[in-house]
C-alpha cells in the first residue's frame, strides 16, 4: 500500500476537486426556500440525461473545429449553476418530463419524417442515403447516437411545460433544452430536427386565443414563422441578423404574413455590433406596441444565446445583463410565460447566461461570483464571474437613423390590425348542454340567452303595450294628484260619486290644452271598478285597462280619444244602483 506522501502521480481521487479561487471568492447558495402560495408560481423543466448527447463531428466546410458547435452539454453546466446558486429553492415545482410520443411530434411534423427519425442510425445511415437527404439531415444536421430520444426529451419537456400553462397551475415555465426554432415540418434545419415552439405554441392554442412568440437568438426564427404564416392567432417576432447570406437568410422586414396571417409576421433585422443600449431601446419599443396591438394571452420567448458578444457564431456585442433585461421586460407583462433555450455555442457564456435569467424569472438577487461546482475548470479563465466582459469585440455597424426606420416600419404594420383578432365561439360539449338545458333559471338569465332589451334589468309588471293606450297604477310617475282619489277611499263610502262627468270617469283630463309631449292616463273610477265586479259571470271581459303605453302623439289628439273611449263606456255600462254598492270595503286591485 502507497501512502499518499509517498505517491509520485496524481490520480483522480487524489486531485484538487475544485479550483482554488485565491481571492475571488464564491457564491453562497441560497437556502431560504419560495413561499408555495407566492406569485408568481415558476416551473422549471430539465429531462434527466438531455445534457449527456453530442452531435458528433461537424461536416461544415466553414467550420475550423471538426466537432460539431451544437453542444448538449451546456445544460448539463447550466443546471449546475442554478443548483450552485441555491435557485432551486426559489423555485415551485422542478420536474423531469417525459419524452414526446410519435403522436404528439406528428401534431405538427409529417409522419414520414418522424417515421425516419425513429429509424435512422449511424449505422443504418449507408442504407438510408436517400431518405436522409430528402429529409435534410446533411452537413449541419447530422445523425448521431441517440438522435430520436434526444428529440423526444426536449419536445417533451416544452409540450408539458405548455400544458402547465394552460392548465393555470404556473405563470411561468422554463425549458432550457427547447427552444430549436429552424426545425420545418418534413425536414432537419440549423442544428434542429423537431421544432419543439411551434408543438407547445399549439399546445398553447388549445387554451388561449391568442399567442405572441419572441425570438432574441441571431439567427431568424423561420420555423416557427413558417408554421403560423397563414393565422392571426400567432403572432411572430425576431431580431435577429439580416445581411441575405447570414443563416437562414430569411427574415427580412417586409415578411408580413399572408391570408388571415397578414400583418402578424413580424422581422427586425439587425447589423453585426448591435450594442447593449441599441438593442434594449428597438426592443422594448416594438414588443411593448406589439403587446398593446395583439394583447396576447401566451407569451413565448426564446432565449438563444447565441446573440452575446463572444458567441462562437454570433457577431452582436450583447452583455448577459442586457440578454437578460429582454427576458425581465417581457416578464413584467405578467402574462402566461414559457421560456425556452436556443442557440448558443460558447457554452460557458451560454450557460451564464441562463442560470442568470432564471434568477431574473424567479425574482432573486444573485452575486457576481460564480457558486463552487465541478465546473470549475471552464470558467478559470474569466476568474470565475456571472458578468465577464462580452462587448465591444465587434464593430457596430447599426445606426439610430437605421433603427428609427425600422420601428416605423413595425409601427405601420401593426396599424393594420386594427384591434386584436377573436377567436369564434365553440360549440358547448352535449354533457354540459344538457346539464344547462335542464338547470332551472330565471327570468333574467333566459333574457339574458335571448339577448333581450330588457337583460339584467328588475321589472315587477308588464309595462310595454299599444301606442293608444293608458297606464294607471301605483306606478305611474306623471299622475296628477289634485285630481286624483284613492279608490280605497271613494269605496269605504258606499257610493260612487254621483256627479262623475265623462272625462273624470274616462280619467284625468288630458295635457293637451297646449301642444307638447306629454302622456295622456286615464283613472279607473270606482263606479267601472265596481261594475266589473258585478258581471263576473258575464262572457264579455272588463274594459278596464292595467297597461301603459308610451305614445308618440301630441297631448290634443289623446285628449279627444280618452273623451271617446269615455263616451263608449257611458253607454255600455248602466250605472249602478245603491243596493249593488252594499260591499264590504276593500282595496281593489287594479
Amino acid at each position: 500500500m502507497v501512502r499518499s506522501s509517498q505517491a509520485t502521480t496524481l490520480t483522480f481521487s487524489s486531485s484538487p476537486y475544485f479550483d482554488d479561487r485565491g481571492p475571488h471568492g464564491y457564491a453562497e447558495p441560497i437556502t431560504e426556500r419560495v413561499n408555495p402560495h407566492s406569485r408568481p408560481v415558476v416551473s422549471y423543466y430539465f429531462p434527466k440525461g438531455v445534457g449527456a448527447q453530442h452531435y458528433g463531428k461537424c461536416l461544415l466546410i466553414y467550420m475550423l473545429q471538426e466537432h460539431h458547435p451544437m453542444k448538449p452539454h451546456r445544460l448539463t453546466l447550466t443546471n449546475a449553476l442554478v443548483l450552485g446558486y441555491g435557485l432551486d429553492k426559489q423555485i415551485h415545482n422542478i420536474y423531469s418530463p417525459r419524452p414526446a410520443t410519435q403522436a404528439e411530434l406528428e401534431a405538427y411534423h409529417d409522419h414520414d419524417y418522424i417515421e425516419f427519425l425513429s429509424r435512422v442510425t449511424p449505422h443504418n445511415q449507408t442504407e438510408m442515403k436517400q431518405m436522409i437527404d430528402q429529409f435534410n439531415c446533411v452537413e449541419d444536421c447530422p445523425i448521431f447516437a441517440d438522435m430520436y430520444e434526444f428529440c423526444r426529451m426536449y419536445a417533451g419537456a416544452s409540450l408539458a411545460a405548455a400544458r402547465k400553462l394552460c392548465a393555470g397551475t404556473t405563470d411561468i415555465a422554463i425549458n432550457w433544452s427547447g427552444g430549436l426554432h429552424h426545425a420545418k415540418k418534413a425536414e432537419a434545419s440549423g442544428f434542429c430536427y423537431v421544432n419543439d415552439i411551434v408543438l407547445a405554441i399549439l399546445e398553447l392554442l388549445r387554451y388561449h386565443p391568442r399567442v405572441l412568440y419572441i425570438d432574441i437568438d441571431i439567427h431568424h426564427g423561420d420555423g416557427v414563422e413558417f408554421a403560423f404564416y397563414h393565422t392571426n392567432r400567432v403572432m411572430t417576432v425576431s431580431f435577429h441578423k439580416y445581411t441575405g447570406d447570414f443563416f437562414p437568410g430569411t427574415g427580412k422586414l417586409d415578411d408580413n404574413g399572408t391570408g388571415l396571417g397578414k400583418h402578424f409576421c413580424l422581422n427586425v433585422p439587425l447589423k453585426d455590433g448591435i450594442d447593449d443600449d441599441m438593442y434594449l431601446t428597438i426592443f422594448k419599443t416594438v414588443i411593448e406596441d406589439t403587446v398593446t396591438a395583439f394583447r396576447p394571452t401566451a407569451i413565448v420567448l426564446q432565449c438563444g444565446a447565441d446573440s452575446l458578444g463572444c458567441d462562437r457564431l454570433g457577431a452582436f456585442n450583447l452583455s448577459i445583463a442586457a440578454h437578460g433585461e429582454c427576458v425581465n421586460f417581457v416578464r413584467k407583462f405578467n402574462v402566461p410565460l414559457l421560456v425556452l433555450g436556443g442557440g448558443g455555442y460558447t457554452i460557458k457564456n451560454v450557460s451564464r447566461c441562463w442560470t442568470y435569467e432564471t434568477s431574473v424569472l424567479v425574482g432573486a438577487s444573485i452575486p457576481d461570483e460564480l457558486p463552487v461546482t465541478i465546473y470549475d475548470s471552464f470558467f478559470r479563465e474569466t476568474k470565475w464571474k456571472l458578468h465577464p466582459p462580452l462587448t465591444g469585440r465587434v464593430e457596430n455597424q447599426n445606426t439610430a437613423a437605421s433603427l428609427q426606420r425600422i420601428t416605423i416600419a413595425i409601427r405601420n404594420k401593426l396599424r393594420y390590425l386594427q384591434g386584436a383578432p377573436s377567436v369564434a365561439l365553440q360549440e358547448i360539449p352535449p354533457d354540459l348542454g344538457g346539464w344547462l338545458a335542464d338547470e332551472e333559471r330565471t327570468r333574467e338569465e333566459k333574457d339574458e340567452e335571448r339577448s333581450t332589451a330588457t337583460a339584467g334589468d328588475t321589472r315587477l309588471e308588464d309595462r310595454t303595450i299599444a301606442r293608444n293606450e293608458f297606464f294607471d297604477g301605483e306606478r305611474d310617475n306623471d299622475a296628477d294628484t289634485a285630481d286624483e282619489v284613492p279608490l280605497s277611499q271613494s269605496t269605504s263610502k258606499g257610493k260612487a260619486p254621483a256627479s262623475a262627468t265623462p272625462a273624470s270617469t274616462a280619467g284625468r283630463k288630458p295635457r293637451g290644452g297646449k301642444r307638447g309631449r306629454g302622456r295622456g292616463r286615464a283613472k279607473v273610477s270606482a263606479t267601472e271598478s265596481l261594475a266589473g265586479d258585478e258581471d263576473e259571470d258575464a262572457d264579455e271581459p272588463s274594459p278596464v285597462r292595467t297597461t301603459r303605453g308610451r305614445g308618440r302623439g301630441r297631448g290634443r289628439g289623446r285628449g279627444r280619444a280618452a273623451k271617446a273611449q269615455a263616451k263608449e263606456r257611458d253607454t255600455e255600462t248602466p250605472p249602478p244602483d245603491d243596493a249593488s254598492m252594499d260591499i264590504d270595503p276593500e282595496p281593489l286591485d287594479v
